[in-house]
């Protein structure tokens, strides 16, 4: 077993005092050490021309923009932290983002597929998500006890970032729930894997959302996400404040007065989710 240099246990040390998620600590390690590696040399003994040395290379190698980014992150804080170089890490440059528009489903298309999926519980997971505009990892991290239907909310617990946050429980979803806890009968998670113990694999969602594109003949490449995005959009079109929307979605860089809405359960369940505008079957047919 190889013994860890002093240096990355500083950084794993570092990482964990600020609560930094396991992967994206794992993310950091590997990015740092593939830093290290390309030069031969400790990090501690590179600065910010090898920085941009290695971010040249890493364009030349074709990596995405996203991996880039994902190092530069590694990097900022490897050398604003851990090595305490305050002045670096704003010197390490983003790359910018090729702008794309995201693939948005309008409402008929929302109903064709979603009843272009057979099984009951992919079924009402991605209707839970398109209805509370939920991220993969949200929706099969739901509990039983997280639909609040006497506060008509949903609990999103330890969403992105680690931060807790409540959204709609729109009127329709929670007759469908209500359907699905009757015929499925979940007991901790609300949609659970075959082992019971242990949610459902997001990949069985994304295996769904392949399968009901073809089944309703929609020629968008359709995921978790793309609910997502048409759930934001529907609220958009239907005169939904941004902010609210940016609450609802659990978006990050929020000004304090956003910040404040997200408790407020009241502004929450007075915001119609898109689900309600839709006549959507309740059960599979099978």
């Amino acid at each position: 077993m190889v013994e860890m240099s002093p240096l990355r246990r500083r950084m794993i040390e570092d990482m964990t005092v600020r609560n930094l998620s396991p992967a994206t600590q794992r993310s950091y390690i590997h990015a740092v050490a593939k830093f290290s590696r390309y030069f031969g040399r400790s990090p501690a003994r590179l600065g910010l021309e090898d920085v941009r040395a290695f971010q040249v290379h890493l364009v030349a190698k074709g990596i995405s923009w996203s991996a880039l980014n994902q190092t530069v992150c590694a990097l900022r804080f490897f050398y604003g932290v851990t090595l305490g170089h305050a002045e670096i890490p704003e010197r390490i440059a983003y790359a910018r983002l090729p702008r794309k528009l995201p693939v948005v489903l309008s409402a008929d298309e929302v109903v064709r597929f979603l009843e272009a999926v057979p099984s009951l519980k992919t079924r009402t997971a991605l209707t839970t998500a398109y209805a509370a505009g939920l991220r993969a990892s949200e929706t099969v991290g739901l509990k039983v006890g997280d639909i609040d239907s006497e506060r008509g909310v949903i609990l999103i617990a330890h969403g992105k970032g680690g931060k807790d946050r409540y959204v709609m429980l729109s009127a329709q979803l929670l007759r469908i729930l209500r359907v699905y806890w009757r015929l499925a009968k979940p007991n901790d998670w609300l949609f659970p894997g075959r082992d019971a113990t242990a949610p459902i694999d997001v990949q069985v969602l994304y295996a769904a959302c392949r399968s009901a594109c073809i089944a309703a003949g929609i020629d968008k490449r359709v995921t978790v996400h793309t609910l997502r995005h048409s759930f934001a959009t529907h609220l958009l079109e239907n005169g939904t404040d941004i902010r609210i929307i940016q609450v609802l979605l659990g978006h990050n860089n929020l000004s304090s007065t956003a910040r404040y809405t997200k408790v407020s359960n009241g502004l929450i369940r007075r915001t119609q989710s898109p689900l309600d505008r839709l006549r959507l079957e309740v059960v599979p047919p099978n």
